[in-house]
């Protein structure tokens, strides 16, 4: 089977001055439609920057990404992001927002009353229609979040790219919106790839996790399929011994790295 997404032998290096320095060395990665996969890894491992080479942020130094056999290396509607900061625009509204990535994506394609049936229809997706005329300033941390993943989901990405999109929240907000996504994921099949430091976060909604090696030139260490199955019920995961025993090699794979970074 044809992967969907490839990342094919990805290194990246960053000149500044007489300096270089190679973040990642060697990342190749297959991820099947509608597979949730998450990357994870200390501060410093590159996890971020592999994603902005995913999104066509920044240009791989060598290797390339694939996308349904076809190479990618700038941004495009096929791959949104959804960034830890919401980057909502302030002074639109929460309706617009979301309108104006629909007019970008679908301007020729949808009139006028699709578009705001189909911006009104992402934005219910998210429990979020009741603060259509609400500006940015005016909601909370995590309703900002919804709307920036309504925003994504609006423009009908291949893939869905995101970069810690609940490291800023506090726990029960992070909490609640961790099994917003999981059940849109559920619903939609989206392919997801998502970048995260939390281990419990990695286990519940992945269905494999990438865990890097540290910085500098770093590399894909170990694969690890999550085999719970779907859907998922974050109390019951609680004492699931499949759930525990992939928290458990996650965190001795975390630690190792730690350890051999202090006695280096």
């Amino acid at each position: 089977m044809t992967a969907y997404l490839k990342i094919d032998h990805v290194d990246k290096i960053f000149n500044r001055g007489s300096a270089t320095t190679e973040v990642l060395k060697d990342i190749t990665l297959t991820v099947n439609k509608g597979e949730y996969v998450s990357i994870i890894g200390h501060s410093g491992c590159g996890k971020s920057t592999l994603l902005n080479i995913v999104a066509g942020l920044t240009p791989a130094t060598q290797g390339g990404i694939l996308l349904e056999d076809r190479e990618v290396n700038e941004p495009g509607p096929d791959r949104a992001v959804v960034f830890q900061n919401h980057s909502l625009l302030p002074w639109l509204t929460v309706y617009d927002n979301v309108r104006l990535a629909v007019d970008k994506v679908f301007s020729g394609l949808k009139s006028r009353e699709e578009r705001h049936a189909w911006t009104m229809h992402n934005l219910d997706l998210v429990q979020m229609g009741h603060a259509r005329d609400k500006r940015p300033s005016e909601i909370s941390g995590g309703m900002k979040q919804r709307v920036g993943i309504a925003r994504a989901l609006a423009m009908e990405p291949k893939v869905l790219l995101l970069d810690e999109p609940f490291g800023a929240l506090d726990a029960l907000t992070r909490a609640h919106l961790q099994d917003s996504v999981m059940a849109l994921q559920q619903k939609l099949g989206n392919t997801v790839l998502m970048i995260t430091h939390d281990v419990d976060e990695a286990v519940l909604l992945s269905d494999r996790i990438v865990m890097m090696t540290n910085g500098p030139s770093a590399r894909i260490g170990e694969v690890l399929d999550v085999t719970l199955p779907r859907p998922r019920k974050r109390l019951e995961m609680a004492a699931n011994p499949v759930y525990l025993k992939c928290r458990q090699r996650v965190l001795e794979f975390l630690y190792e790295r730690h350890r051999f970074v202090e006695a280096a």
